[in-house]
This record gives structure tokens, sequence and C-alpha cells, in this order.
């Protein structure tokens, strides 16, 4: 559960290994309907009782595999740094309602339409709450899509997805293992751009998957008012809560997310 790895094609899984409880975290459960009635089951994490509010509210997006059960280890860090954590399944995925998946499948359009409706749930819920979303692996496709629309007031990305075709093409010409896109990923290298809000890209030196230099690139095509910085570690593919520990799990990857909303350099 420190760090999940990427299945490059979907890997759900059906069953949570754990609930937020068996962490000693404060919560509630959630179940949302989408647009297109979907039903998606969440869970709210609180901030910790004895430490400052950060008055934040994080929408996690995971991966390509398991569930949210998978990242309740990152959620208790950030409660602890302060902050409430939204987590939820794709549709498909945990105790969220059936989709049909191909396994080959790197990704579904309906996960963006998921992610969408989750961070209008948590502000509706949280007025008053600055609202954005941490993403990691898979997740930061659909986190770039849904932050490029508006109405996120932050992106906090890692493992950063910059080409889905390239990942296609490295699976067939390593595994010769064929991996599918949908069809609106032939749009998907418009998208970076379109992001506003402040974005911050976790990337481990490491991490062949997704290069630490398609973090750098997006970072240095910043444009007016729009403000992004990276931010490096010593590991490898979604290794950055682990790695980025000092006194406890996390804590130093909490501070520097917490530097970066204050505007300061990470």
């Amino acid at each position: 559960m420190l760090h999940a790895a990427s299945a490059w094609a979907l890997k759900p899984s059906r069953e949570w290994i754990a609930t937020p409880d068996s962490l000693g975290l404060e919560y509630q459960t959630v179940v949302l309907t989408t647009p297109d009635h979907a039903q998606l089951a969440g869970w709210i994490v609180e901030p910790a009782a004895n430490v400052p509010d950060q008055h934040t509210t994080m929408v996690m997006a995971y991966g390509d595999m398991n569930n949210m059960s998978y990242f309740l280890y990152q959620a208790r860090a950030l409660s602890q740094g302060g902050y409430r954590v939204y987590l939820f399944d794709y549709r498909g995925f945990g105790h969220s309602s059936d989709f049909a998946i191909e396994r080959q499948r790197l990704y579904y359009a309906e996960f963006t339409t998921d992610l969408r409706t989750v961070l209008a749930d948590a502000r509706r819920r949280y007025p008053r709450s600055r609202t954005g979303i941490i993403g990691f692996s898979m997740g930061t496709i659909m986190g770039s899509e849904v932050a490029a629309q508006g109405k996120c007031d932050f992106f906090v990305a890692e493992g950063y997805v910059a080409n889905p075709q390239r990942i296609v093409a490295e699976q067939f010409g390593r595994y010769q293992k064929t991996v599918t896109l949908p069809a609106e990923a032939a749009e998907y290298a418009l998208v970076a751009r379109r992001v506003h809000c402040p974005w911050l890209l976790v990337g481990g030196i490491g991490d062949h998957k997704t290069p630490l230099a398609d973090s750098v690139l997006v970072a240095r095509q910043v444009r007016w008012r729009q403000r992004r910085q990276v931010l490096s570690f010593e590991g490898d593919h979604q290794e950055g809560f682990y790695r980025l520990s000092e006194a406890g799990y996390g804590d130093r990857y909490v501070r520097e997310v917490t530097r970066f909303l204050a505007g300061k350099r990470a």
C-alpha cells in the first residue's frame, strides 16, 4: 500500500483491502451519481484534529489498477498535513457501479466524467474550501482534462502521463502487449496548455514509465498567468510519498505541496 505500481492497462479490483477507520482516520462514506447515471463510491477523509486546517480539499485520482483503498496511506499523510482528502472509485473499480472494461484499454473517457463529478461534489459540499486534484499515473490524464475545463483551484500530478500513444507503442515494442486508447486520446496533446490553475508536477528521477523530462517540458511551456513547478525525487514511478518521507510517511511530500500552494518554490 505504500506506493502503487502501474499496470499500463486496466486492472481494477473490487475488494477494498482496508477502510479509513483502520488507520484511525475520521471519514464519511459517500455515493454519487454521474450525469450518465453511474454510481460512484467515495470516502471523505477529514483533516487530522491536532494540526492546523489547510481549508483545502484534495480529490484523489489514482492510476489504472486496484481501487481507492490502496491509497489510504497517502490520504493519511495528507490528512496529517491538514488536508481534507476525497477518495473515490472509478466506475468498474472498488464498490462503484459495474462498467464493461477491456483489460487491454489504458483508460476510458468515462473516468474523466467520474472525476469531474466528484470534484463538483467537493466544491458543493465545501464552498469555502480551496478545492483541487491530486492525480497519480493514469489519474493524471483525467486530472489534466478536468483541470483544463476550469473550476479547479490546483492540480498536483505525480507520474504525469504526457503521451498515451507513446505508452501504447512502448508496450507493444517491449512486450508485444496490445494496449488500446479511447478516441478522445487523439486530442490529449492539446490539454496541458489549457490547464491554468497552479500545477505541481512530481516525478522520480529514475522513472522510465513517465519520464521526469516530460514533466519538466510541461512546466517550461508555462504561458501568461500560468504557474507550474516540478518537484523531483530520487526514485521510480509513483514512489513520491515513499521517497519524500522523513519523520513519517510522506511528510516531506506534504510539506512541499503546502509550500507550493502557498506560492513558494518547491
